[in-house]
C-alpha cells in the first residue's frame, strides 16, 4: 500500500467518524447503526 493511498483511507475513517459522531442516537438508529459500532462501520467504509 502507498503513502497516499494511506493517507486516503486515514482521512475517510475519520471523516466517517466525525459525520456519524455528529448524528443523534434516533438517526443511528434509523441507520441501524449504534453508537458503539462507529468505528467498526469506519473500518469497513475503508476496506471497501
Amino acid at each position: 500500500m502507498n503513502v497516499t493511498r494511506a493517507l486516503n483511507n486515514w482521512r475517510k475513517y475519520r471523516q466517517t467518524i466525525s459525520e456519524l459522531g455528529r448524528m443523534t442516537n434516533r438517526e443511528l438508529q434509523d441507520l441501524g447503526i449504534d453508537r458503539a459500532d462507529i468505528r467498526s462501520v469506519a473500518r469497513a467504509s475503508i476496506a471497501r
